[in-house]
């Protein structure tokens, strides 16, 4: 009796179309969290370049000269030296 109650509980799930609704609800769930995920390490590192941008704003108040940019050619050079 057990066994017939469990194949008739398992027949009618498979003939709904809820646990498939449910799998794709939870794929594509997945698939925006992933999303989410790179999208919060991209602006993670935004927010770490503007507050490193707002400390040459301060230093620039206090009348020190502009850092700027390290060159890519004179690190270039130096590692083809050695």
């Amino acid at each position: 009796m057990k066994k017939y109650f469990k194949k008739l509980w398992n027949a009618l799930w498979d003939s709904t179309e809820i646990d498939e609704k449910a799998e794709a609800a939870l794929k594509e769930a997945k698939a925006r969290i992933a999303e989410m995920k790179k999208e919060l390490a991209d602006v993670k590192k935004a927010a770490k370049t503007v507050i490193e941008q707002s400390k040459d704003v301060v230093d620039a108040a206090k009348g020190k000269k502009r850092r700027g940019r390290k060159s890519y050619y004179k690190k270039k050079k130096n590692n083809t030296k050695k």
